[in-house]
């Protein structure tokens, strides 16, 4: 994790010169923006990843001498199939409608988006996956 988290901050880093560049060769605020907000996003990945991998130690992605079975093993568990994704991003997209259209359709997709994400949540805790 020490290598990607250092990746990102070099990134941060570059992305940080090229925003000042930009600013005082183009003096356009949005791009300007934008550029700073990859600066803070490249530098917040980072740090986490950098935070992360003092926490958890040596990883074999970190070591130059690891061979890829050393990373071999389980790496968490992963939905094999679920639904509640697709529900959730109708219900976020009707939210967003609703923004644009009126406050009526707006409260409806809130409260669409706060079902569909307590079932996305709670998917395996009841039904024949239950623990």
């Amino acid at each position: 994790m020490k290598v990607q988290g250092w990746v990102f901050v070099l990134c941060g880093l570059f992305f940080a010169a090229v925003t000042v560049v930009y600013w005082f060769w183009s003096k356009e605020p949005t791009g300007t923006a934008v550029l700073a907000i990859s600066v803070g996003l490249a530098l917040m990945i980072g740090y986490y990843l950098l935070f992360t991998a003092r926490r958890v130690g040596e990883q074999p992605e970190d070591s130059k001498e690891a061979e890829i079975s050393d990373g071999a093993g389980e790496l968490g568990f992963f939905s094999p199939h679920s639904w509640w994704p697709l529900f959730v991003c109708l219900s976020a997209a009707l939210t967003f409608f609703g923004f644009a259209v009126g406050m009526w359709l707006f409260l409806i997709g809130v409260f669409a988006t706060i079902m569909s994400m307590i079932g996305f949540v709670f998917q395996y805790y009841r039904g024949n996956f239950s623990h």
